[in-house]
Parts: C-alpha cells; structure tokens; sequence
C-alpha cells in the first residue's frame, strides 16, 4: 500500500472525478457517508455530537457528515462552521447549502468572535477544521479552538487528518495547537506521520475508509514510502518443492550468544530453523556447548576459543547467510573479531544488537559494512550508531541518509518497524504487537530474516518479508495467548504458521 503526500492525493482525487465521470462534490459525498457509516456504527442517535467545521473541502466533509447524521436520526447535531475569511471553498459552500435547506437545525457560523459551547467527557466532537491540504501551523484563534477541544475531554473523531497536523513531516509543528484525536478516519490511503510515534496521543486509533479512488491513479503516483502488507509479501513466498532437501534450503551461521546470554543464540537459532532454512549453526563461547544443543538440538554448534565470550569469527564452511550480534557483549576480542569478520564476510549479512554495539565503539567500522548488509536497530541501538536523533521523524531521516551512504539495508524497529533500502524507499510494517515487547523477539526477527537470506532471497526481500512475518508470528501469538503471557520464544513457535497463513 502506497503512503501519498498530499499534492500527490489531490492529483488522484482529481483523476478519480474524471476517470468515474463525477463531479468533485460527489466523491465529498462519497467520503461524508463513509465518516457517516462509521460514526453510527459507533454511536447512538442520542449521542450529543459537536461538529467543528473549517472553510475548505475538509469543513465541506464535516458539514456532509452532519446533514447525513441529522437524516439518519440524530437530533443532537451541534454544527459550528469557522468563515473568519467569509470565503469558503466550493464545495464546502455547496454542503453549507445543502445543510440549510435542513429545517430546524443546530448552526452557528462564526465570523468573528467565538463563544464556545460546553463540551464535556460524554460528548463526541466531529474535528473537520483543516485537513490534508494544510501547508502552514496554526494560529490565533483557531490555536484557542483546537486547545478548547483538547482540554474538554470529549471523545474526537477527526476526518482524515487531526487538525494542525501535516499529512508528512511535523518536525516545526507544536502538538499542543493540534486537534488530539481518538479516533482518525482517512480516506483510503495512510499518511505518512501516522506512522511516527510522536504524533500518536493526536492520531488515536486510525482506519482508513475505502471511497473508490482510481486505482489507476494510485499505481502512477510516484513515493518512497510504503505500508507492507499481505499482498506484497504472498507473491515474494517461494513454495517448497518435492523433490528438494535440506541443503536446497540453505545453511545458515550464527555469531551469538556469552556466559549469561545464551539464550539470545537459542532464541535466535529456533527463528532461523521455523522459517524454514535447511541447516543452521551455532558459534558462540565454549562454555555455550551444552545449553544449546539441549535447547536447540536442531542446531549444529561450533565452541569459539574463548570460555565465556566469542573471540573469532571465521567463517570456516560455505554458508548461505551469516548473522551476528544476538548476546555476543562489547568485549574487546569480539570487536576484534567482528572487524575480521566484517573485511572477509561474502555471504550476505545480518548484524543486530551487540554486534551494533560494536560498532558503535569502533565507528570506523561502518565503512567495512558489506554491500546490501541488513542491520535490524531499535530505536536506542541506532542513536549510539548514528548519534542522539531529536525524536522519530529525525530518526528516519537519518536512516535514509545512512542506508544511502553505506549502501545497507536498515530494519529499523519499533511499533510501526520500517525497511529502509539504499534507494531511499521505506517500508512500514503494520503487523506485531505490544506483547512482542519482550526479550529476546529482537533475536527472533534476527533468526527470521537470516532464515530467508539463507533460503536465496535478496537482502531486499528477506528484510521485508521477514519482518513482516516475525510481527504476524507475533499476532498469531497474541491471539492464543495473550499480549501479557507470550514470550520470544511464542513467537519463533509461531513463526512457521504465521508462513503458512500467508502462502496458503
């Protein structure tokens, strides 16, 4: 699914009036009844709604909105239209008509002062101020309006975009002078800021509502931005053939795991063998032995020099995928040895946790990193790679540069977990969960991704697909047991399914 900025919506919404043979009011129309539909499903007619209208199309969406509501039965239909300018788009006139030839309603248009009505916590406000064609913050009195909402405690449904907030970047916005939303209903298509964790207490809950854009259109419009989903990744799954074994499935190397840290390597080994590789090995400290050929007897174990932590990394057979970083500490020897590993490596590479670490307390070492190596972050693993980043917005942007600079591909994780590659596109991942909020699903994802490289996917799409998985894995996982009770070690288990959920 595409992430469109608002020029580019506007074109669409332009090319689906003419491709569909309708005017511009119609698709207003179209979209007031989807709002509509969604709001009754949610709400009585006795429900006291407040509408808040703006001068544009997105006050034209609100006005639609409670004209329908009023036809449906809804006779506490409080509308406010704000026409400081006393001008108002054209459609926006063209529902303000069709609104009054309404008789008995509830209407205030404000010119000039403002006095406000009660709101209170039993209340729902319709927020149609200002909507994805915003270009510059809030001011004056619709600041005093937007805080009045904010502080009254009522239930917020925004049209499409809360009002103040920019549909991309918000870095010169102040969230305080932005309608906080619990609940955002936008036409079709996501925006690009719904995705930054910042912006979350003033999007709430969000859905996208399906009005028939042109399809045509959407396929067209050129961005680098991208929500994964199902339907990118069914097509990417390779099924498994009959006459095939394990070596037709790839072998993967694990540099993971210390004293007091082997269960990273076991999580870690477990993911790699549910995502279907063939063969996986261990290396880690001597002392490790044991534990993981109990835990993972699956897993063939190469013990490292060292008792307690890794002290080499030489890659002594032919893998398909090598991964470091899951446990393996900041020891001088296992930076030293990572630095080899990073100068000889050939096969394609994954680098998490530790092994970032490193990396961080050697900078240099990031001009070693191979061509396309995935590197899975989260948020306080990037900043000591890439130095303090102000908030996520920044983050990314800083993502984008590093990915394009060293040629690497960047998971960078979190809620919405996002797939930078070196060509500056950017892939969110709408799968997961806040029970994956545990230790240890960072060597999970780790296992996974490795597990695809291994098998003969292009780091491309063995970070996509991979990370899409680990957060359905996670779901599946959810649903049995419970965003409180699963643990890293479900969402390996899971993996497998969440596979066979997809390709059928």
């Amino acid at each position: 699914m595409k992430i469109i900025n608002s020029q580019g919506i506007q074109q669409i919404d332009i090319a689906t009036c003419e491709q569909q043979r309708i005017s511009s009011i119609e698709l207003m129309e179209r979209a007031a009844t989807a709002v509509s539909v969604e709001i009754i499903s949610r709400f009585l007619p006795s429900q006291r709604i407040v509408v808040f209208a703006g001068p544009g199309n997105n006050g034209g969406d609100a006005l639609a909105v409670a004209r329908m509501l009023i036809e449906q039965g809804y006779r506490r239909v409080e509308i406010f239209l704000f026409n400081v300018s006393g001008k108002l788009s054209h459609d926006c006139e063209e529902e303000y008509q069709r609104l009054m030839a309404i008789d008995g309603i509830d209407f205030t248009e404000v010119t000039h002062a403002f006095t406000p009505p009660y709101l209170g916590e039993d209340d729902v406000v319709i927020d149609g101020l200002f909507g994805s064609g915003l270009d510059r913050p809030l001011t004056g009195g619709f600041v005093a309006v937007t805080r009045y909402i904010n502080e009254s405690g009522a239930y917020v449904v925004s049209i499409d975009v809360p009002s103040g907030l920019f549909v991309e970047w918000n870095e010169n916005v102040n969230l305080r002078d932005v309608v906080h939303a619990h609940l955002t209903l936008a036409f079709q298509l996501p925006k690009l800021s719904f995705f930054f964790s910042e912006n979350h207490p003033v999007i709430g809950e969000w859905k996208l509502l399906d009005i028939d854009l042109d399809e045509t259109k959407i396929k067209e419009t050129a961005t680098n931005y991208f929500v994964i989903d199902e339907r990118n990744i069914k097509p990417l799954l390779r099924r498994r053939l009959p006459f095939t074994g394990k070596r037709d499935y790839g072998s993967a190397l694990l540099f993971a795991g210390s004293t007091g840290m082997m269960g990273a390597s076991i999580m870690a080994a477990r993911a790699v063998m549910r995502a279907g590789a063939g063969l996986v090995t261990v290396h880690s400290a001597k002392r490790g032995l044991s534990i993981v050929q109990t835990a993972v007897p699956e897993a063939m174990y190469e013990p490292d020099r060292g008792e307690h932590f890794i002290t080499e990394m030489k890659i002594h057979h032919n893998h398909q995928a090598v991964a470091c970083g899951p446990g393996i500490g900041t020891q001088d020897l296992t930076i030293d040895a990572l630095e080899s590993l990073l100068q000889h490596c050939t096969a394609p590479l994954v680098l998490d946790a530790d092994a970032l670490n490193c990396i961080a307390k050697r900078p240099t070492m990031l001009s070693l990193l191979p061509a396309k190596t995935i590197i899975t972050p989260h948020v306080g693993e990037f900043d000591r790679l890439f130095g303090e980043q102000r908030n996520s917005e920044q983050r990314l942007k800083t993502a984008i540069e590093m990915s394009r600079r060293h040629n690497i591909i960047i998971v960078l994780k979190g809620h919405f977990t996002s797939v930078i590659r070196p060509t500056g596109r950017v892939y969110f991942n709408a799968t997961g969960n806040p029970g994956m909020a545990t230790a240890g699903a960072g060597d999970v994802l780790t296992g996974i991704i490795t597990a695809f490289l291994a098998q003969g996917y292009q780091p491309e799409y063995a970070a996509t697909i991979g990370t899409y998985l680990h957060g359905l894995a996670g779901d599946l996982a959810a649903a049995e047991l419970g965003e409180f009770g699963m643990t890293a070690g479900d969402i390996a288990a899971y993996a497998g399914r969440a596979i066979r959920k997809v390709i059928g």
